[in-house]
């Protein structure tokens, strides 16, 4: 659990890492049928789908929006969340993208100030945001989809709680 008596910094780097970890501590010990398993019409959320939206997310927050690096997906629009041939190599795809794209977004985050401004305007305002803003949009995403995949995991093997 976070400190509750942190400086803002470290408070913020340790929320957001415990809202990673306990997205990982989901996905673990399950299949990729058990992964790409959807939750229920007309959704088409399923936990390797999350996953990968997570990648990307954290990819285009940090370094497409902040940093101004170029937009290169790691999924492909045909594979992002077309789930239905999930297997090992899709699985073992999904996380190494995930676990690059949270080592570079640790990277620049450390390198930055919290009061210094994405290099491009964000899509919700049109506006650059700080790196504050960035860090606690990307942790209120985390937060979210943990829910959505506490509910999932449950759905699949009657795993619940963090």
């Amino acid at each position: 659990m976070p400190s509750r008596t942190a400086d803002e910094r470290t408070m913020l780097r340790q929320w957001l890492e415990f809202h990673r970890a306990t997205f990982a501590r989901k996905l673990q010990g399950l299949t990729p049928a058990q992964l790409a398993l959807r939750s229920a019409e007309p959704s088409e959320m399923s936990l390797l789908g999350l996953l990968q939206h997570h990648a990307e997310g954290e990819r285009w927050m940090f370094g497409c929006l902040f940093k101004g690096e170029p937009d290169v997906p790691y999924f492909s629009p045909v594979d992002f969340g077309d789930l239905t041939g999930a297997d090992d190599a899709v699985v073992a795809a999904s996380w190494a993208a995930w676990h690059e794209a949270c080592a570079r977004s640790r990277e620049i985050e450390a390198a930055a100030a919290l009061d210094d401004m994405t290099a491009m305007p964000g899509p919700w305002e049109n506006e650059p945001v700080s790196l504050r803003w960035l860090v606690v949009h990307v942790i209120e995403e985390y937060a979210r989809h943990n829910g959505h995949a506490d509910l999932l995991r449950e759905r699949i093997d009657g795993n619940a709680g963090w």
